[in-house]
């Protein structure tokens, strides 16, 4: 059993120090780790100036006597890892050491044992997580690609609402490349539908942007020389005709 530090008379949590924070185990396979870098990337990158904490294959401890959950992606607004984020009760997500759950948590289907719809579900509607979104690229447990979940009350409801209004993001499936692979991926994207750039995208955008300007410089020295050559062209008509240009 997990020993246990006394906070009050009837609340218990664990001791930090017995907490398994790490275990070295890989579990996951090319494509969710790949998406999971994208939602957890992208978000960082189009909210640098906002606090929050995005993670992936990060341990979530919710409730004293139960081990850490661990989501494929989560999303957690106005808290930050502390300094010291080596220290053991720094290393993974204590819920009542940030002071409540995060607000998204994203699980990503790669086969049909995770039990994602069944006992992840309860715990997320358990520890009060917002929004529980269920990504099944492969239709694994049903024909439903997406399910999204929003905590009404206590208990979760299915939606078919992908703006979440408490965070103020949405999430929408996008065909296109990413890392160098072609895909269908999910992404966080704006309320009007426009997917959150990763930083590639971002270089790739003002890459483009510097491009369209120098172009424009060249069309506009362009034009100008062209004036200047057409206006060199009439001074010698003039002049061919005994006009001095300068004259008119």
């Amino acid at each position: 059993m997990v020993q246990q530090a006394l906070l009050s008379d009837d609340y218990y949590i664990p001791d930090p120090n017995n907490l398994i924070t790490e275990d070295d185990t890989p579990v996951d396979n090319f494509s969710s780790a790949k998406q999971q870098r994208l939602l957890v990337s992208s978000v960082y990158t189009s909210a640098p100036h906002q606090t929050f904490l995005a993670e992936a294959n990060v341990g979530i401890y919710h409730t004293a006597n139960q081990s850490a959950i661990v989501p494929d992606v989560f999303l957690s607004l106005d808290v930050q890892v502390p300094g010291n984020w080596w220290e053991k009760q720094h290393r993974v997500y204590l819920v009542w050491h940030f002071g409540k759950p995060p607000e998204v948590v994203i699980e990503i289907v790669s086969n049909k044992v995770g039990d994602e719809l069944g006992e992840k579900l309860k715990i997320y509607q358990q520890m009060r997580v917002s929004y529980y979104i269920v990504y099944d690229p492969n239709c694994q447990l049903g024909e439903q690609v997406l399910l999204v979940y929003e905590l009404r009350g206590r208990r979760y409801y299915e939606t078919t609402e992908t703006w979440l209004e408490q965070v103020g993001l949405g999430l929408t499936q996008w065909q296109g490349k990413f890392e160098g692979r072609q895909d269908i991926w999910l992404r966080w994207c704006y309320q009007d539908g426009t997917v959150l750039p990763t930083g590639d995208e971002r270089a790739a955008q003002a890459e483009q942007l510097l491009q369209q300007e120098r172009l424009e410089k060249e069309q506009q020295e362009q034009r100008a020389q062209q004036a200047e050559q057409r206006a060199e062209l009439l001074a010698a008509q003039l002049r061919a005709l005994g006009v001095n240009p300068e004259d008119i």
